[in-house]
């Protein structure tokens, strides 16, 4: 997006400062742009607003969260995201990079390993890798 076209957008939502659809551009418009802070109040504004593509609003706005050092948000986004959309896989494996950044290395193992093994990616281990998903810990 060109900085003309980025500032029309802005004008725009000046304009229409309720419009979902174009709150959840702006989000998105300032992610690509790589101004992760700048987008973060327009993530929660498009959420709240009920704006369409809330997978991908909640996968940019965790992503975000995450991105600037915000893991404890992002891993509140993502839940709040996979409570809409359970069990989808990217916001899964976001989650797990979150829970991961924020020191719980076991749920993130966790996550991934439950997502490939739901996913079938491990062949005929997926009954092992589901249940060391649950019990990483286990040793005989």
């Amino acid at each position: 997006m060109s900085d003309e076209q980025f500032d029309e957008l802005m004008a725009r939502l000046a304009g229409n400062p309720d419009d979902p659809e174009l709150v959840r551009e702006v989000a998105y418009a300032h992610d690509r742009r790589g101004l992760e802070h700048e987008a973060v109040p327009y993530y929660g504004r498009a959420l709240a607003l009920r704006a369409d593509d809330r997978l991908g609003i909640f996968t940019g706005y965790g992503s975000t969260l995450r991105v600037i050092g915000r893991f404890e948000d992002a891993v509140k986004v993502f839940e709040q995201g996979l409570a809409e959309f359970p069990g989808d896989p990217a916001l899964r494996a976001f989650l797990a990079m979150a829970l991961y950044n924020r020191g719980d290395a076991r749920r993130a193992v966790s996550t991934l390993l439950t997502l490939l093994a739901e996913k079938d990616q491990v062949g005929p281990y997926g009954k092992a890798v589901a249940y060391y998903a649950e019990n990483l810990d286990e040793t005989i």
